[in-house]
């Protein structure tokens, strides 16, 4: 499987709107790893995580690339083409 697509040639690298999962910080919840979306820097928490907020943003809104917001971690994932690429 190629690591590209044709999404991952239309993203802006961005830091997040917050240092932690939007929705869980609102609810007073916890999260495992969380992802920073790539079209408009909404942060959500990973698949791990019991809420998957991430995942639920994509299907949401069809923002299609995210990358990991863990530190040293630099792979990006895109849900419509479900391909990993890093670096992103």
């Amino acid at each position: 499987m190629s690591n590209d697509c044709e999404h991952f040639h239309h993203i802006v690298t961005r830091e997040g709107n917050t240092g932690g999962c939007e929705e869980c910080l609102k609810m007073g919840d916890t999260w495992v790893h969380l992802r920073v979306c790539l079209t408009c820097g909404h942060v959500g928490c990973c698949d791990q995580s019991k809420n998957k907020h991430a995942t639920k943003h994509f299907h949401a809104t069809g923002h299609p690339v995210i990358r990991s917001k863990e530190h040293g971690e630099t792979w990006g994932w895109c849900y419509v083409d479900r391909v990993v690429k890093d670096p992103v």
